[in-house]
């Protein structure tokens, strides 16, 4: 039972007929746009800034593959896409709920409001195009009975003592230690029952654990975004008044910390120590790329004493040695050379690495993680990875372009931020690349009256739009063939339909 519906699974014959329905049907959509067969956005497109957007289109077809006949009735296999897309917000619901109303209220804000949720669908779609892997190819890992349901197994079954073998809906801890109360009944928010739906399991092999990671991805997603609009002074997300102005920045931090805090415990009852690693570093993504925007650039005017925030210097307390720090060897370093070229490389590093951190680490070590509770090999885990990186970088680097070019209503926050932030995104590093005194704008944050205008004018004039465009494409084109790994399918093609509209997306 789904919402008191029933669950009905045609005959063979009915599934065979579905089946080729969502392919034909898929086959139109994306032959319309030329998703598979030229990896080119139609000309008329690209060129007519009037015409709708494919992305909103793509979104949604991808969510339904084929669309349920109604609601009450779920006879195509394929509407498990659908299905989880449509319950998404109702499923976090069920695991972040706490015993306090205001709390409730904060932490489910944002989820109320139409958003792309693009993180949790590409985690589905990837899902589904692993299950097509055979089983005998999906060996890196054993399969216990809590992932796959009414398949195939791998051999030996997990006894009652094996943690791998636990449900994700079950504590590891006792609840009257982790809620710190012992009332008669515990209601703990996440130990709710996921919708069980064995028969489109079947079907599809869509794993239990992989839709609770595509909850999971879109509850760190969200958290990030409240304490963005915090930090950003944002006054607007997803076309109403952000969480900061809605209900206080105290609350809207504390309900984000919240957030993480319950995407956590789901992540550990995951049980799978490689996922576990994986996700719990995203969140650690988030915030050292929030640091590295800070900054700006690697070229900043500050010295590491010194931190500008909201247009003030601040001179922080200077390390004692009392507790030795070390930064690690995987970040961009000032370069040695000062030449105007080495300095324009060395700005689009870090633009490139604070884009992955904050954007493209959750969409790339999501796709991983699907991968891995899939039991794929090697090479299909390293593959998912990188179409969620490329896939990621080409979203945000959409993004900074957008803030150029899209209206507040359209883009559903505040556009044309990011120089009144004093952010260098890749539109103003291409203009400065040819015009070298831009780089005295860019160091202090385009601060001075006259700088944002200027920045802008810079980037009209040197085609900074067009190159970062282009840029988008290549990554864009990476992605598409980091799929080229798994079986051709309708979950395939709907994630490089997906994937083509992300650069015609208008919000």
């Amino acid at each position: 039972m789904v919402d008191g519906a029933k669950m009905e699974v045609g005959s063979e014959v009915d599934i065979k007929i579905a089946r080729q329905k969502a392919r034909k049907r898929m086959r139109v959509v994306c032959r319309r746009y030329k998703c598979l067969s030229n990896l080119k956005v139609p000309r008329s497109i690209l060129n007519n800034s009037r015409s709708v957007s494919t992305f909103q289109t793509a979104v949604e077809t991808a969510e339904k593959l084929v669309q349920p006949k109604n609601e009450q009735t779920f006879n195509d296999p394929f509407s498990i896409v659908s299905h989880e897309m449509s319950n998404l917000a109702k499923s976090i619901a069920s695991l972040i709920g706490s015993g306090h109303p205001t709390l409730n209220r904060v932490s489910s804000y944002y989820f109320e409001a139409e958003g792309k949720n693009v993180r949790p669908l590409i985690v589905l779609l990837l899902s589904k195009c692993l299950s097509k892997i055979p089983l005998n190819e999906r060996n890196r890992i054993q399969i216990d009975d809590y992932d796959v349901s009414n398949q195939p197994k791998f051999a030996g079954t997990p006894s009652e003592k094996s943690i791998a073998g636990k449900s994700i809906n079950d504590s590891i801890t006792p609840l009257s230690i982790l809620h710190g109360i012992n009332p008669r009944v515990i209601l703990d928010p996440l130990s709710k029952p996921m919708d069980n739906l064995p028969e489109f399991d079947t079907v599809n092999g869509i794993l239990p654990k992989q839709r609770r990671l595509a909850e999971i991805v879109e509850m760190i997603h969200t958290a990030s975004l409240l304490h963005d609009d915090v930090i950003d002074l944002s006054d607007t997300r997803r076309g109403r008044p952000s969480g900061n102005i809605a209900f206080t920045n105290k609350m809207a931090v504390l309900a984000g910390d919240f957030l993480l805090g319950r995407a956590s415990v789901a992540i550990a009852r995951l049980r799978n120590p490689e996922v576990i690693e994986l996700l719990s570093t995203t969140i650690a993504n988030l915030v050292e790329g929030e640091f590295m925007q800070l900054k700006n650039t690697v070229l900043s005017s500050e010295d590491e004493n010194t931190i500008s925030v909201d247009d003030e210097s601040k001179e922080i307390p200077k390390a004692t040695g009392k507790v030795p720090t070390k930064q690690h060897e995987y970040s961009v370093s000032l370069p040695s050379e000062v030449d105007h070229e080495t300095n324009v490389q060395a700005a689009f590093e870090y633009y490139l690495h604070k884009t992955y951190l904050k954007t493209a680490s959750l969409m790339s070590k999501s796709s991983r993680a699907g991968a891995v509770l899939s039991g794929a090999q090697d090479d299909v885990i390293e593959n998912c990875y990188e179409f969620g990186r490329n896939l990621g970088l080409c979203f945000q680097i959409v993004d900074d372009i957008l803030d150029y070019t899209s209206s507040d209503n359209t883009f559903g926050k505040p556009s044309q931020a990011d120089l009144k932030l004093g952010l260098a995104t890749a539109p103003i590093l291409f203009a400065w690349k040819e015009k070298p005194e831009l780089g005295q704008l860019i160091a202090r944050k385009f601060s001075e009256e006259g700088d944002v205008e200027l920045a802008r004018n810079a980037v009209l004039e040197f085609d900074g739009l067009e190159k970062t465009k282009k840029m988008a494409e290549e990554y864009r084109f990476k992605a598409l063939e980091n799929l080229r790994v798994l079986p051709d399918s309708d979950a395939r093609n709907a994630l490089e339909f997906l994937t083509n509209s992300i650069l015609t997306r208008t919000k």
